[in-house]
């Protein structure tokens, strides 16, 4: 268990370094201070993904079964080799149980999602297509086809998808995030009028709230990072958190062209080891994207 007062001590305190960083930012090439940021202590690998690993593979090579039977094994095991970040062998779990299942929405969607982090977005399209046409209830698979969309470079379709995944809870912070992000590549002025109006659904005791209130200039870095702590009961609640919040803080940098400021918040995200969450999965895509820019503007 942590120590909450002394964490909370803590962030607080450096929430109010990058606050002060923040007003003496000089454009693009002021690069904030790294120790004016709060580093968690990366997620250890789970000793309860690694056991259920070991027994479906046990289950795998020396249990008689159906091929469905085999292709929900396959499903799970990858499932836990994607939480610790074994996205090889995840994926190759998911190609395998499609194979012998190709009934299961949940293994189009996560092949989808790999396909999309290795920028084969064609392929991820027609994941999430059959995945929806499996299940039209699943509607991650319509969150992530819009992402693969606004990846793609489509984000007027994305669209659609990302406010047909909204109006399914409206009372979601992560909803109304990801559709104003893709919004806001399409119409910036418009996109924020929908925030605002979303806003007022949303419940004010969820901490991500604080996200969709700094997006709207209603509250500081600082107090996004503050209101994080709330009810933290643990360090890995805590990891979670900030893998999200970074991965949000970073997107609103990148939006407003402060690449460095961005890139950093997304290491951020990525360095809590929280590999099953969305947010760890599409930070990287997110830094090559910017150093692919970087790199443009420097040709």
């Amino acid at each position: 268990m942590i120590n909450l007062k002394i964490v909370k001590h803590f962030i607080l305190t450096l929430a109010m370094l990058i606050a002060v960083s923040g007003c003496a930012s000089r454009g693009d090439n002021y690069d904030p201070v790294i120790s004016g940021l709060l580093l968690t202590e990366p997620e250890p690998v789970s000793a309860r993904s690694q056991l259920a690993i070991a027994q479906y593979t046990n289950y795998l090579y020396r249990a008689q079964m159906t091929d469905t039977e085999r292709a929900d094994l396959l499903l799970k095991r990858g499932f836990y080799y994607d939480a610790i970040g074994l996205a090889s062998l995840a994926r190759m779990d998911y190609a395998e149980a499609i194979k012998l299942n190709p009934l299961l929405a949940e293994a189009h969607n996560s092949v989808g999602v790999h396909y999309i982090q290795a920028g084969m977005f064609m392929r991820a399209y027609e994941s999430f297509d059959s995945s929806l046409e499996i299940n039209p209830e699943y509607d991650y698979a319509l969150l992530n086809r819009g992402i693969a969309l606004y990846y793609g470079g489509r984000s007027e379709l994305a669209q659609s998808d990302t406010l047909a995944f909204l109006q399914n809870d409206e009372s979601d912070p992560f909803r109304v995030l990801w559709h104003f992000i893709i919004a806001q590549g399409v119409d910036q002025e418009t996109a924020l009028q929908t925030l605002s109006t979303h806003r007022e659904k949303l419940p004010n005791d969820n901490w991500a709230t604080s996200i969709v209130d700094f997006y709207l200039s209603r509250k500081s870095e600082s107090e996004v990072i503050a209101d994080l702590l709330t009810d933290v009961s643990s360090q890995t609640q805590l990891n979670n958190r900030l893998c999200e919040a970074y991965f949000y803080l970073g997107k609103h940098f990148a939006s407003e062209g402060n690449v460095s400021r961005a890139e950093n918040y997304f290491k951020l995200s990525l360095s809590t080891n929280v590999y099953d969450y969305a947010e760890h999965k599409y930070a990287r895509i997110e830094l090559t994207n910017l150093r692919q820019e970087r790199r443009s503007r420097a040709q």
